[in-house]
């Protein structure tokens, strides 16, 4: 649009043309005239960079989110009472070979079966083997190490590799059944359904026993029974988080079915899945005990718990039972623990929804 200008009477074009002109209110203003300077802010102080804080306020990162699930767990003495008891086998499992004088094999053939003294702080076995050095030996087992084989370790217990695998497979499996839905979902579920209704003992017992005793057999057995409660759990929470509007927006977008599973529905599923996660390692952890005991776990002589309550129980009877007690004492304890972990994470979380 070629705007008219207006010549008033007595003016010439160039004074027109010189002339500021002001732009109405919502015009955008024009720029300023070639060769003459801009006028300085009206504050007169130069602005300054956002403060740390203001965009920590703005865009909240890692450390921002650890400080408030941090906040979140001190708040609970139930969960803090848990973390301790948890954190003190992890310490153990960590520095036992700096916290115990003796190896788990060394024996004394001077002092079977003794009691609790300042060589043997929690006595001795049948074999005249350090508890204590075999406790903290078999805590690493369970939270630290996984041993493949005489040579062969990998980072992470026995029992965190198991909860690990069943709940990729659960949560996989959970995941497609829920989104989908029709007759994948009837599969899947019917097939999970006849899984949970053998009794757990009974399946471990078959799985063990069919594969062998071994650290890797202990976790195929602890990633096979997990695998259905963790499925059913998954897939509850995609059938209420798939009608939301964030999931319908990348279904729009033309976003791929791994990327909706896995970058949308997932992460919004994890706190439940990080309570009950928690309370498998438990599980896990009494697994391993129960098939230590019933000769059925780590091959000996590994340090097993489960094992060692069952050695242990011989000699109840003929006055020696701390060969039996401490082990018991150790499961329970890191079970209560965990579990004490994850109920107080779920009633503050369910505080803060």
């Amino acid at each position: 649009m070629v705007e008219k200008t207006l010549l008033e009477p007595g003016k010439s074009l160039s004074q027109e043309e010189s002339a500021p002109r002001y732009a109405a209110p919502g015009e955008p203003s024009s720029p300023p005239v070639s060769g003459e300077p801009s006028s300085p802010p009206v504050s007169g102080e130069p602005s300054s960079p956002p403060l740390p804080g203001d965009v920590m306020a703005e865009h909240p990162g890692g450390l921002r989110k650890m400080k408030e699930a941090m906040g979140i767990l001190l708040s609970s003495p139930t969960a803090v009472t848990g973390l301790v008891i948890v954190l003190f086998w992890v310490f153990v499992a960590l520095f036992a070979p700096y916290i115990t004088a003796y190896g788990p094999m060394e024996q004394d053939w001077k002092a079977p079966n003794q009691g609790p003294s300042m060589a043997h702080p929690l006595g001795t076995d049948e074999l005249g083997r350090d508890i204590w050095a075999r406790l903290a030996y078999g805590a690493r087992i369970v939270l630290v190490i996984l041993p493949v084989n005489e040579k062969i370790w990998l980072p992470g217990g026995t029992a965190i590799w198991g909860v690990l695998a069943a709940l990729f497979v659960g949560a996989s499996l959970g995941l497609i059944s829920g989104y989908k839905g029709g007759w994948l979902d009837e599969i899947i579920m019917r097939l999970l359904d006849a899984m949970m209704s053998i009794p757990v003992i009974l399946l471990y017992l078959i799985i063990v026993a069919a594969l062998g005793a071994s650290a890797v057999n202990v976790v195929i057995a602890i990633a096979i029974v997990g695998t259905p409660g963790v499925a059913r759990l998954v897939r509850s929470l995609t059938l209420d988080i798939r009608t939301r509007d964030y999931v319908r927006a990348a279904e729009t977008r033309g976003e791929s079915l791994f990327y909706i599973l896995f970058m949308e529905i997932l992460p919004n599923a994890k706190g439940p899945i990080i309570i009950d996660a928690m309370l498998r390692v438990g599980y896990a952890i009494f697994a391993m005990g129960t098939l230590g005991f019933l000769g059925l776990g780590m091959p000996p002589p590994s340090p097993d718990w489960g094992s060692m309550v069952a050695k242990g129980r011989e000699f109840i009877l003929v006055g020696s039972p701390w060969a039996s007690l401490w082990p018991s004492i150790a499961i329970a304890s890191l079970v209560v623990g965990l579990n004490l972990l994850a109920d107080g994470l779920r009633e503050e979380s369910m505080r803060y929804q």
